[in-house]
């Protein structure tokens, strides 16, 4: 999900996409089939477990945000939250008044947006969200939740989405205008990284890019102090109040990709406030961030070999050969559009090699997708036509037909990664580092490198140590990993579940980025199991089906 790490090489590094951005393609492309249900649960009585009893106590310097009144109100009523209607619920939003800093308490304030989809029926509580990112709007996410969640879920809880502080209609980090965007994203203008086989001249690239970024965010976020207050740690702060403002006493909670860390991160600091917390796609909080790119290397060059395996064994594949074969086409395919973009429907914006890079990379997050990136690789390859390619990066950027897009993920989501990762390394440990990155993924590696350098440059920089989160004393939490994940790998997953004296590791053996939503019923029935009844998936329960 946007949550870190890779990047589009004419963007800037670190990035996973979030579910929201992930199921554009799906939500978009009519012309992708229907995922067919072959799961099967192995033998599994669920276990009651017990929740939290020892609330986390609210420092007094707080009580105020604690005890604001809230008031919800038609989506309508306010342009900057969108209102999305559906035949089982009128959305509600409003906004919250948080810290900007928690360490001064009586300082500036910051708004955080809303928005609530009512029950279907009567609810049973409470259900925050987060898709992802970071950077993924919980606002946007939940305007389109029906496509996500089940109707058990629905029918049983007010679902919130919130933009966290920094992000979309919350108060937000502000940079590039729409058209810097697309000359960022096609890897053209000040914006954007350029990629080099020789270490001094990419060195200089992020360099110059980075101070572009840094210069661009610093004029145009008019919050004085926020891109200093955007990390993690006061986004699960943030989250705490808003639990308490929702009327719940424990947070019950389902987050994707980024959104595991998030909710990892508020387990450790309110372990008392812990409900149910459904963690999907999870973060390893004790990697680096050349840790976690390394892992995201190789955990996309592993999915594109997946991909290639599944178009050859079908049909209308543009792929032949083995495997091997397949990907060593596809790479000559990308080389071919640095220096000859193909044409595509607009004629102002043809398919450059940021742009391919990006399209592939992305379906690779949804195997439910690859046959539209079977059909953008066909019209590419055969008719010199990237049309279709360059919808599908368009659709995970989150940009409209218009030229606009939706939210502020791709200039937030490194403002949030650099002062949650610190910076390690000097430039010749991080030479070697993208040479390890081309070696453990000759498709996607060298555009991934260099983001402990992007963070020096930028300047808002992290004194957090990466450490594994336990969360002694909190409810159980049901961790979700994903077995052919690139985004985030499946032993991260298995690595958060053993550090939390709580987690319990749910598997989905298939592909694709996540699991709830798309793993068919097994998973669903085991996560709304949890999220509705309190009882947990048996021990080492593994759900299987389609890819």
């Amino acid at each position: 999900m946007k949550t870190h790490l890779p990047h589009a090489p004419g963007a800037t590094p670190r990035r996973m996409r979030p579910v929201a951005a992930a199921a554009a393609v799906l939500l978009a492309a009519t012309t992708l089939t229907a995922c067919s249900d072959q799961d099967k649960k192995v033998d599994s009585a669920p276990v009651s477990v017990a929740t939290a009893v020892t609330p986390t106590p609210v420092a007094p310097e707080l009580s105020r945000f604690y005890e604001q009144d809230v008031r919800w109100y038609p989506c309508s009523k306010d342009a900057g939250i969108a209102a999305v209607n559906d035949k089982d619920a009128t959305f509600l939003c409003t906004t919250v008044t948080v810290p900007l800093d928690y360490s001064a308490p009586d300082g500036p304030t910051i708004q955080i947006a809303l928005k609530k989809r009512p029950a279907s029926k009567k609810a049973m509580g409470t259900l925050f969200t987060d898709p992802g990112g970071p950077g993924g709007s919980g606002v946007n996410f939940v305007g389109g939740i029906n496509s996500h969640f089940s109707s058990d879920l629905l029918d049983s809880y007010d679902v919130i989405g919130f933009d966290p502080r920094g992000v979309g209609s919350s108060t937000a980090v502000d940079c590039l205008t729409n058209a810097q965007l697309d000359e960022q994203r096609s890897g053209q203008g000040p914006y954007a990284t350029k990629p080099s086989a020789d270490a001094a001249a990419y060195r200089a690239s992020v360099e110059s890019a980075a101070t572009a970024m840094a210069q661009a965010c610093t004029t145009n976020t008019t919050t004085t102090g926020l891109l200093d207050h955007i990390d993690t740690v006061s986004a699960a702060k943030d989250l705490d109040i808003l639990r308490a403002l929702s009327g719940s006493s424990a947070l019950t909670y389902l987050g994707y990709s980024y959104g595991t860390y998030l909710g990892a991160t508020y387990a450790e600091l309110f372990p008392g406030n812990v409900g149910r917390m459904v963690l999907d796609g999870a973060v390893d909080p004790t990697l680096s961030a050349a840790a976690l790119t390394q892992g995201q290397a190789q955990g996309f060059e592993a999915a594109l070999r997946a991909y290639v395996a599944d178009c050859l064994g079908g049909k209308d594949c543009p792929l032949t050969g083995d495997v091997d074969s397949g990907v060593k086409q596809i790479q000559a395919f990308l080389e071919s559009t640095r220096n000859r973009p193909l044409r595509t429907a607009d004629p102002s914006r043809p398919l450059t090699y940021s742009l391919a890079w990006s399209a592939v990379l992305d379906v690779l997050y949804q195997s439910e997708a690859w046959n539209v990136l079977s059909q953008g690789l066909t019209q590419a390859m055969k008719q010199d036509d990237g049309s279709v390619l360059l919808y599908i990066s368009d659709l995970f950027a989150s940009r409209s037909k218009d030229g606009t897009y939706s939210g502020n993920g791709d200039e937030v989501i490194n403002a949030i990664n650099c002062l949650d990762y610190p910076v390690e390394g000097d430039a010749a440990v991080w030479d070697q580092e993208a040479t390890e990155l081309r070696e453990a993924s000759p498709t996607f590696g060298e555009e991934l490198a260099y983001s402990d350098l992007y963070c020096k440059i930028w300047g808002h920089t992290s004194t957090r140590e990466r450490t594994e989160i336990r969360a002694s004393g909190a409810a159980p939490i049901l961790v979700v990993g994903t077995t052919g994940d690139p985004a985030t790998p499946y032993a991260w997953s298995e690595a958060l579940a053993r550090q939390l004296d709580s987690g319990r590791l749910l598997t989905w053996e298939g592909n694709g980025h996540t699991a709830y939503g798309r793993g068919g019923a097994c998973v669903t029935d085991a996560v709304d199991t949890y999220l509705l009844t309190g009882q947990l998936p048996e021990e080492g329960l593994r759900c299987s089906g389609s890819k």
